[in-house]
């Protein structure tokens, strides 16, 4: 090698050297400017983790990833029992968060929407300018709020009819080595089936249901774009959180780009349905003159009952013709394609994997198998029906205390303070400016001794008994102010100890949805399939504020005989 080459070498050297400190100079001044424009909190707070000032706080912005949910514990054990808040680290492009004690609850939630915002901090933990391609999701999640539960009713039958395919299809091939389907056998033998691609099989389809209607919601492309969209969601939130804010306008737009593939690819399926939607509806209507929905009456327009007919009707009542346009619609399934899909396989995982790996001598099975059986049979004679469903008690119980125990994240309920002059406490007395991030831990709560009995035990029936026991009683000993607590043991209903959707106005609107869905999803498969105990309950890893599912899992499946089949 000549004295020319090596002296080349080492310049490129020297210039790749100046490149990389140059790059860390760069990362690092960013997250110094996010430093500075992040709130400051009152000193008379509390921290956990590794402290205050720049190192440290660069020290906790590696921390969050392995140790956010172990810092809240210990806030939790330290002061949140002692009805004190404490602030916890959190993500790098993040503000740290106050963790608000149970003991200020209903502070927390009833505080008006110009003061502590859940639409602003949804809006920050979910990346919603590029996650959801720059739509504000206050319009979609709204359709939710004043349609989905008045409509839910006559829906059952369709989604119990979607459910019991989607079930059957899903175990009526299981995936070996090579991912080849194979015949499932139809008596005796048993099957290993993966069960996140179970559930993944089941929930886009039953969601979409209700979202797109049928056929729509069973197109494989669509659902299988929808699922990976939902995927992509969270892989970029947790790419933004460890991005200094300052970058995100160039990082954001980025890692969304397969976020608008998978919008577009969808979109292209689905916006025929979209426009048929249109066309029915408008023809339906009396209008003055031809010019579509500008001049239609008020008044309710007849179509199917699903998501795009609420979005076209609440548009409607509005004024906000805009929002007609197919593709613009097809957007707006996007963020409850998000929560529905995502949320709801993560709940079905891991309830199979409690009743799985629970003790067999517990019964939980046969007990539901025979609920579901019972009910169906005596109450609805086949088909479900709202009544039907509110009398599975231990069915209920099941889903509930799974939603409890194995919490998958440490807070479903934060709030930003959007109020210029800051926010204050009134039974602590501290004060949060504007940008503050408040939050309740879910997580300890639902884990706490002196709330629940044994809480690391799954008690499938923890939340029935009480309700059994009512119902046992003779009418005339049953007293109402009694019911109407006992009533309150159902998932559905949210409080200052179980918050698994929420609590307060803004708790999940889909609730009710999901509550339906995963009690038929589970009587179906319990009533048609075996399911062998597991002998020890694979675990999720925490990442952040979220889990990672132990998505390895398998189960063994077999087909039963019904009774007089």
């Amino acid at each position: 090698m000549s004295f020319v080459t090596v002296a080349q070498w080492v310049q490129l050297l020297g210039t790749g050297r100046v490149l990389v400190v140059g790059v860390f100079l760069f990362f690092f001044g960013s997250f110094i400017v996010d430093f500075t424009w992040k709130p400051r909190y009152p000193k008379s707070l509390p921290r956990v983790g590794y402290g205050d000032g720049v190192f440290a706080t660069m020290k906790n912005w590696l921390g969050y990833v392995l140790h956010f949910n172990d810092w809240v514990a210990e806030g939790y054990q330290k002061y949140s029992k002692h009805g004190r808040a404490f602030v916890v680290p959190s993500a790098a492009s993040r503000p740290n968060e106050i963790v608000v004690p149970r003991s200020s609850t209903r502070w927390l939630v009833e505080a008006p929407e110009r003061a502590l915002s859940t639409h602003e901090a949804h809006e920050d933990v979910m990346y919603t300018q590029y996650n959801f391609l720059g739509a504000d999701d206050r319009f979609p999640i709204g359709v939710i709020h004043r349609h989905l539960a008045r409509n839910l009713v006559p829906l059952i039958p369709g989604i119990q009819e979607e459910v019991e395919a989607a079930v059957d299809a899903a175990l009526s091939r299981s995936l070996d080595a090579t991912g080849a389907a194979t015949p499932v056998p139809d008596s005796e033998g048993w099957f290993t089936v993966s069960l996140w691609e179970l559930w993944l099989a089941i929930v886009p389809r039953v969601t979409n249901r209700l979202l797109v209607g049928a056929p729509a919601c069973r197109d494989e492309a669509f659902l299988a774009h929808m699922v990976q969209f939902a995927d992509t969601v969270v892989r970029n939130s947790f790419i933004l959180n460890m991005f200094p804010k300052i970058l995100h306008p160039v990082v954001g737009r980025v890692v969304a780009l397969p976020n608008w593939w998978h919008w577009w690819k969808a979109s292209r399926i689905v916006q025929p349905t979209i426009e048929e939607r249109l066309r029915s509806m408008a023809s339906k209507q009396p209008r003055r003159r031809d010019s579509g929905f500008d001049t239609l009456p008020s008044g309710e327009l007849e179509a199917e009952e699903d998501f795009i007919t609420w979005l076209i009707r609440q548009a409607v009542a509005d004024g906000n013709l805009h929002e007609l346009d197919p593709s613009r619609l097809s957007q707006r399934i996007l963020p409850v394609e998000f929560a529905a899909i995502h949320t709801t396989v993560i709940t079905g995982h891991s309830l199979i994997l409690d009743l799985l790996s629970s003790d067999p001598s517990s019964g939980y099975l046969d007990a539901i198998r025979e609920e579901t059986d019972r009910v169906l049979r005596e109450e609805c004679d086949g088909t479900w029906t709202k009544n039907g469903l509110s009398r599975l008690y231990r069915t209920d119980s099941a889903i509930k205390e799974s939603m409890r125990r194995s919490n998958f994240a440490t807070s479903l309920t934060k709030k930003k303070v959007v109020a210029p002059e800051g926010i204050t406490n009134p039974i602590e007395g501290w004060h949060a400016p504007y940008g503050a991030t408040l939050m309740l831990d879910l997580a300890d709560i639902h884990h706490d001794p002196d709330i629940y009995d044994r809480p690391e035990d799954y008690d499938a029936f923890r939340f029935a008994r009480i309700r059994e026991q009512f119902e046992a009683r003779p009418p005339g000993e049953r007293d109402p102010e009694e019911g109407l607590r006992v009533m309150k043991q159902g998932m559905v209903t949210t409080s200052d100890t179980y918050l698994a959707f929420g609590h307060g106005r803004h708790a999940c609107p889909g609730r009710f949805f999901v509550a339906h869905e995963l009690k038929m999803i589970l009587a179906h498969l319990l009533r048609h399939y075996d399911l062998k105990p597991l002998a020890e309950r694979p675990q999720p890893q925490w990442i952040g504020q979220t889990i990672i599912p132990p998505i390895q899992a398998t189960i063994q499946v077999r087909r039963r005989k019904l009774a007089g089949a």
